[in-house]
Formats: structure tokens, sequence, C-alpha cells
């Protein structure tokens, strides 16, 4: 098992509670859990490990606690691997203590929010892994599961990654769409500098070397190079030098990635890591 990495920077409770509480709610449904109270004796105790079945980074540890904790906060919940981490397979995460009502009733939301999760900072940790050596950073997007972009974001940092902006409110991203409405790039520039107040970044997206050199006589603070060849990702490179921040995005994957990196932009992003990574697996052991 790997050393948890220090700037995770977990979530609030109160912001994760709310989610979590909605997903317990959903799961609830309007009677409870009429299996596990029918079945199991009120006065019953277990200890349950919470375990990883298989290799990967870990994302979601905290939000576990948070579903068993609102279910009953009685229960005992002893962490054994904190989110950041990166264990080998069948590694104990978490050891669960108390009612076994209680640790039933909350076993499969915790379950999906700790495999999803993991399975995110899994892929994340992939794409840092493969960048290693040169000066990109992976950052996620919003492409993300509506209810679920805080987390997600979370879980990016957890494999090693950066978030880019989290919604449409802080920062400026002006795409080709903007571009097309709003009659080109300096006009669109224009009028987002004289709106803009002086703590947001803007960014723009370009297809083109020509709007990219068009783009840096604009002082945009970041250009995002849309679905560039490597030869253009390279020109756009040595266009910039140094003068605005540079991005590269689309269809990025893993086996492309150390490519893109290697042409020496700052920062790759990829939808993949949030909307496609697949669950960890991941088990509640009685």
């Amino acid at each position: 098992m790997s050393a948890a990495l220090p700037f995770t920077r977990p979530p609030h409770a109160l912001l994760i509670e709310p989610i979590v509480r909605r997903a317990l709610e959903e799961d609830l449904g309007r009677a409870g859990d009429i299996t596990s109270e029918l079945t199991v004796p009120a006065d019953a105790r277990s200890s349950a490990s919470l375990v990883a079945r298989k290799a990967g980074s870990i994302s979601g540890v905290l939000v576990a606690r948070s579903a068993f904790q609102l279910v009953d906060p009685t229960l005992e919940f002893e962490v054994k691997v904190p989110d950041g981490s990166t264990v080998s397979a069948d590694t104990v995460l978490a050891i669960i203590k108390g009612s076994a009502r209680s640790l039933l009733t909350s076993e499969r939301v915790a379950l999906n929010f700790v495999g999803h999760l993991s399975g995110v900072a899994t892929v994340t940790r992939a794409f840092v892994n493969a960048v290693a050596g040169t000066k990109a950073r992976i950052v996620c997007t919003r492409k993300t599961t509506p209810g679920l972009r805080l987390l997600e974001k979370y879980a990016v940092r957890c494999g090693g990654g950066f978030n880019h902006r989290f919604g449409l409110d802080d920062a400026v991203l002006i795409k080709d769409n903007h571009l097309v409405a709003a009659g080109g790039i300096k006009p669109a520039i224009e009028r987002v500098r004289a709106g803009l107040g002086h703590m947001a970044k803007v960014e723009l997206e370009v297809d083109t070397l020509a709007q990219l050199e068009e783009a840096l006589g604009l002082g945009v603070d970041t250009i995002l190079l849309d679905n560039m060849s490597l030869d253009d990702l390279k020109r756009a490179v040595a266009m910039a030098r140094s003068r605005a921040t540079l991005e590269a995005s689309g269809n990025i994957t893993l086996e492309t990635v150390r490519a893109v990196a290697e042409t020496g932009v700052d920062y790759i992003s990829s939808g993949g890591i949030t909307h496609s990574a697949p669950s960890l697996d991941v088990a509640l052991d009685f």
C-alpha cells in the first residue's frame, strides 16, 4: 500500500451529508429495510470489514463513514486506509462495529460510493502515472454524474489529478458555440473583460493555430487546444512561449496521453476519468 496523497482536500462533512442522505432516502424508500428488520434480531451486534477486492486508488471511505453514521450514529467506524491511498487486492479499508441491522441497512449505499469514487481515483492515477516526468497535470472536466460532481472531483484529487472548474460560475471558459453566438473571438473577449471581476480567470477554446495566434494577442489566461494533432500541439507550445497556459483536450486516452504530455502542454483534461471510470470492486465482509 502506498501512503495517502497529502493534498486530497476532503469536502466538508456538511457538503457530503446531503448527497449521502439523498442516496439513503432513495434506498430506504417508504418502508425502510424490511429484510433486515424481519430477519435480524434488534439487539444483534456485528463487526464488518470494508474491503477492496481489487488493487486500486481509494476514494470515498469518508463518504462511507457518513452513510453508516447517518443510519446509526452509534456505529463505530475505524478507518484503516485513508482516501488517497493506493492499495493491493483484499486490503481492509475500514472496520465498522455495532448494530447488525444498521450495518446491513447502510451497506449498499456505502459500497456504491466507495466503489464508484475509487474507480474514478484509480483511472485518474493511471493517467497521472502515464505522464510522470513531464510537466503536464491531469485535470477533470464538468462531465460528471449529476449530483455527484463534488465527490467525483474529490476522487480525481485522490488519484493525484487536479480539478478544472467546478461549475459555470468559478471561471470563464469560452467554447466554440460561445464564439458563434458572440460573433468571434475578439468581441467575446472584449465583453468578458468589460464585465468580469479581477479574481476570475479566462480560458478560450481554439481548434486551429490561427485562432491560437489571435487569442495570444488578446491576453487570454489559458487556451484550450481542442482535438489538435500532436504536431499542432507542438507548434502551439512554440507559438505560446509561456504567454498563456495551454490545456490539451479532446479524446484523450490512456494510450495517447503520454504523447500529448510530451508536446509540452501544461494541462491535459479528460472527461473519461469521471464519466467512464469502471467501479472498483469493494465489499463488506461480516
